[in-house]
């Protein structure tokens, strides 16, 4: 059963130029995907592909410019998501910004107890405090103590900690390990793993780690320039990808051993990224494209099915 749907959602944000003519980012610009109960869903593409605007958006966080986000049968939109916010969290990229460092741990994971009024006295808000710090490996001795005072994933533990506060069903996960050491990122990595099997949580996984991706979850879409290109099993997406952009991502990672290495080769993509301001016509991806043909700059491709689960925006997918 889908948890979560989004069908044609935008997001754009006007930009004053220096012309009276009105220009958009358009950073989100139509897309479609759900999301299963319980199941991890990866997002992934290059810096400002519009990853976390997405995120952000089915939160309510940004208002969408249009399109429908679906939690669990009911409409999330401006005079519902006050109902959602205990259901729906998320966990930000960043654990040195999203912490206020005025506040004691105690304080930043009981704030969200406090703004939703769940817990009837003191003594039950202490213990669901306690209950989340233990949750995610932390103990009563940092409960008194400041943001500035943990090392990076430890924060970023306060953070999951926080977001569980309220039981949510439903977590974005945007970009939760970018900031951390590498050797700390499988920690955290894990963590998220034990609290979904143990709280059967459902994840918007971001990131633009495809190592990362891989490891933790269950379907995969991969965004250029606010457009899903590819969604389909992570499996698959490893073993087959079909979008000339999934396939130059892939070539990117390292292979484990030299032999590997030396046998690989890296599609080198051209060119820089086109502004979202004005888009590419056509396909967004075809200025980069080797495979380009004049019908990419013609005709948009929609997502069509190539495989069972596994769609592609590419006129010569197959």
């Amino acid at each position: 059963m889908n948890l979560l749907t989004v069908a044609g959602l935008k997001k754009y944000f006007p930009v004053r130029g220096s012309t009276l003519r009105r220009t958009q980012v358009k950073a989100v610009d139509g897309i479609d995907f759900t999301i299963k109960k319980g199941e991890t869903f990866g997002l992934v593409g290059e810096s400002g592909c519009g990853k976390s605007t997405v995120g952000r958006t089915i939160l309510h966080l940004y208002p969408p410019t249009a399109g429908e986000v679906v939690f669990d049968g009911e409409p999330v939109n401006a005079s519902t998501i006050k109902r959602f916010r205990s259901r729906m969290q998320i966990v930000f990229q960043d654990p040195y910004s999203s912490l206020n460092p005025r506040m004691t741990v105690g304080d930043i994971v009981g704030e969200p107890l406090d703004i939703q009024k769940t817990c009837g006295s003191r003594k039950e808000r202490g213990k669901r405090i306690l209950e989340q710090l233990h949750l995610v490996g932390l103990n009563t001795d940092h409960l008194t103590r400041y943001p500035h005072e943990f090392s990076g994933g430890q924060r970023q533990r306060i953070s999951i900690a926080r977001a569980l506060a309220v039981k949510p069903e439903f977590i974005v996960c945007d970009e939760p390990v970018s900031a951390l050491d590498v050797s700390i990122q499988a920690q955290v990595i894990n963590t998220f793993i034990e609290l979904q099997e143990k709280l059967f949580l459902t994840y918007l996984f971001i990131a633009h780690n495809l190592a990362v991706v891989r490891h933790i979850s269950d379907r995969i879409g991969v965004m250029y320039l606010g457009k899903l290109v590819e969604v389909c099993d992570a499996k698959d997406l490893y073993r087959n990808p079909a979008h000339p952009y999934t396939q130059a991502l892939l070539s990117a990672i390292p292979p484990p051993d030299p032999a590997s290495a030396r046998n690989s080769k890296r599609i080198l993509l051209q060119g820089d990224v086109p502004s979202p301001i004005d888009p590419p016509s056509g396909c967004r991806f075809r200025t980069r494209c080797q495979k380009t043909r004049p019908v990419c700059a013609g005709e948009e491709p929609v997502l069509k099915e190539i495989a069972p689960g596994h769609v592609c925006a590419c006129h010569f997918c197959a």
